[in-house]
C-alpha cells in the first residue's frame, strides 16, 4: 500500500482530460509584469477576430487538397505531391489558400511556419480552428508582408502528418532566373531534397554576375549540417529575415528543425553543389556537375557572422521576463509511464502559460538540462538571439523563429508583443511536441473557443 497509494494518486493526476481550452492549460507566468484583463471576462476577446482581411481580390489564390496516399515515398500528399507545391507571393500580396481534406482520416490544417500571420490564420487545431475533417474545407486569408523562405505544414496530429509528407515551400519574393529551392525531408528513413534521393543537377550559367540563391528549408525533426561545396559562399537570411553584412565562408550552416537558411554565391565555371548533411544527397548546380565533396568540418555561428545594426527596440527595457527551463524526469504523462519532458519542473499539461500584453518587450531565457537538443519554435514572432551560454551576440541581429537548444545550453532571446492572439510555443521535434514539450504564449484579454480533443477531434502535435 505504501508503494501502491502514491503510485495510484501520481497516475490519477497525470490524466490529460479528453477536452480542454488550450487558454486554461497550466498556470499562468506573467513575467513580473501585471495581470492585464486575463481574468475579466468582459474584457476577453476572440481569437476568430484576429484574421487577415476578409475583403479584396487575392494577389494569389492556391487550393491545396490533402490525400492520404502512397505516393513515391510519401504517404500523405498536397496536390498529389510531397513536398507540395510551391506557393510564392511577393511583399504586399493578399494569399488565399483554401485546404480541402479529401481523404486525410485524422483532420488536416496548415500552419504558415515562421510567417507572422494574425492569429487566426495560424493554422492550429483546437487553438485557431477546428481540423479540417474529410470532405471539408478551411480558407486562410493574409497579407504576405515579410520577404523570406518560408514552409507550410498541417499542425494536427503534425508529429505523423509532417513526417508523412504533408508539406511545402512558400517564398515571399520575386521570382529570378539564380534561385534554388532545397526542402530536405526525410520518408522512411531515405532523406531526399524536393523529395528525391541522391544526387541531381540545376543549369545554371557561371561568371561573376551569375550569382544564385539557395533556399533551404528543414523539414525534419533534427539538425541538419548543410553548405556549399566548390566556392565560397554567404549567409544572406536566417528563418525569413535577412542578414546584415554576410561575409564569404568556406564552413558548413547547422540548420535547426523547422529552419530555413538562404545561400549565396557566384557559380564558378566549374560548378558547386548544395550538400544536405553528406554528398551523397546533392544538388549540382552550374554549367556541370562537379564531383561530391564533403561540407568542412567547421560551422559558422550566427552569434559573431555578419555587422550590428539596431534592433528597432531596447530589450534592456524589458517589462516580462520568462524562463523556459527544459528538462526529463520520470513519471506519468497521461497515465502512461515514462521519462517525460519537462518545462519548469512541469509535466505537460501543468505547464507555464506565458502571459503577455500588446506592446510589451520580452526577454525569454531558454535552458535544456534534458540530456536532448530541441529546436523551439514560438509561433506569430520572430525573436532576436541576445546571448548563447552568457556569451553576448556581437555580429548581425539573429532574427529567428525556430532555434536549436543544445544539452547544457541556454539562450537568451527577446521581441516585442505585436501579434495578439493565443501562441504556440513548442519544439519542433514534433514526437518531442506530442510527448509534452509544448506551451503557448498568450496575450491577456483574448480566448480561444476552440477545444483540443473534443467532438472534432483536435490534436496540434
Amino acid at each position: 500500500m505504501a508503494v501502491l497509494v502514491p503510485l495510484g494518486y501520481l497516475w490519477a493526476t497525470s490524466l490529460v482530460p479528453g477536452t480542454y481550452n488550450a487558454a486554461d492549460m497550466g498556470y499562468a507566468d506573467y513575467g513580473g509584469g501585471p495581470a492585464g484583463g486575463h481574468e475579466h471576462e468582459h474584457h476577453q476577446l476572440s481569437v476568430t477576430d484576429l484574421t487577415g482581411p476578409k475583403t479584396g481580390t487575392p494577389d494569389v489564390a492556391v487550393t491545396l487538397v490533402a490525400r492520404k496516399e502512397k505516393k513515391g515515398l510519401a504517404g500523405y500528399t498536397l496536390n498529389g505531391t510531397s513536398p507540395g507545391p510551391l506557393i510564392r507571393a511577393e511583399s504586399g500580396d493578399l494569399v488565399q489558400v483554401t485546404l480541402v481534406n479529401e481523404s486525410v482520416p485524422d483532420g488536416a490544417t496548415l500552419h504558415w511556419h515562421g510567417i507572422d500571420v494574425p492569429n487566426a490564420e495560424d493554422g492550429v487545431a483546437g487553438v485557431t480552428q477546428d481540423a479540417v475533417p474529410i470532405g471539408g474545407k478551411h480558407v486562410y486569408r493574409f497579407r504576405a508582408e515579410d520577404a523570406g523562405t518560408y514552409w507550410y505544414h498541417s499542425h494536427q496530429v503534425s508529429s505523423d502528418q509532417v513526417k508523412g509528407g504533408l508539406f511545402g515551400p512558400i517564398v515571399i519574393a520575386p521570382k529570378t532566373p539564380g534561385e534554388v529551392l532545397a526542402t530536405i525531408h526525410t520518408y522512411d528513413g531515405k532523406r531526399t531534397i524536393n523529395g528525391e534521393t541522391g544526387s541531381q543537377h540545376v543549369e545554371l550559367k557561371a561568371g561573376t554576375t551569375a550569382r544564385v540563391r539557395v533556399r533551404v528549408i528543414n523539414t525534419d525533426d533534427a539538425i541538419l549540417r548543410v553548405g556549399l561545396t566548390g566556392t565560397p559562399y554567404k549567409v544572406v537570411a536566417v528563418d525569413g529575415r535577412e542578414v546584415n553584412g554576410p561575409t564569404p565562408i568556406t564552413k558548413a550552416y547547422a540548420l535547426a528543425a523547422g529552419g530555413r537558411v538562404d545561400l549565396e554565391a557566384v557559380v564558378p565555371a566549374a560548378g558547386m553543389r548544395f550538400v544536405a548533411g553528406t554528398a551523397a544527397l546533392s544538388l549540382a548546380i552550374g554549367p556541370h556537375d562537379p564531383p561530391a565533396v564533403e561540407l568542412p568540418g567547421e560551422t559558422v555561428d550566427l552569434l559573431s557572422y555578419g555587422t550590428t545594426k539596431p534592433l528597432g527596440f531596447d530589450p534592456a527595457k524589458a517589462n516580462r521576463r520568462f524562463e523556459y527551463r527544459i528538462g526529463r524526469q520520470i513519471g506519468f504523462l497521461d497515465g502512461v509511464p515514462g521519462l517525460w519532458w519537462t518545462i519548469n519542473g512541469h509535466k505537460f499539461p501543468d505547464v507555464p502559460m506565458f502571459m503577455v500584453a500588446a506592446g510589451d518587450v520580452v526577454r525569454m531565457t531558454i535552458s535544456n538540462t534534458s540530456g536532448q537538443a530541441h529546436p523551439m519554435h514560438l509561433h506569430g514572432h520572430h525573436a532576436v538571439v541576445l546571448s548563447r551560454n552568457g556569451t553576448a551576440s556581437t555580429g548581425s541581429p539573429w532574427w529567428t523563429d525556430t532555434v536549436e537548444v543544445g544539452n547544457n545550453e541556454t539562450y537568451e532571446i527577446a521581441f516585442v508583443a505585436d501579434n495578439p492572439g493565443v501562441w504556440m510555443d513548442h519544439c519542433h521535434n514534433l514526437p518531442h511536441a506530442s510527448e509534452g514539450l509544448m506551451t503557448h504564449l498568450m496575450y491577456a484579454g483574448y480566448v480561444t473557443p476552440y477545444r483540443i480533443g473534443g467532438t472534432a477531434h483536435n490534436t496540434p502535435e
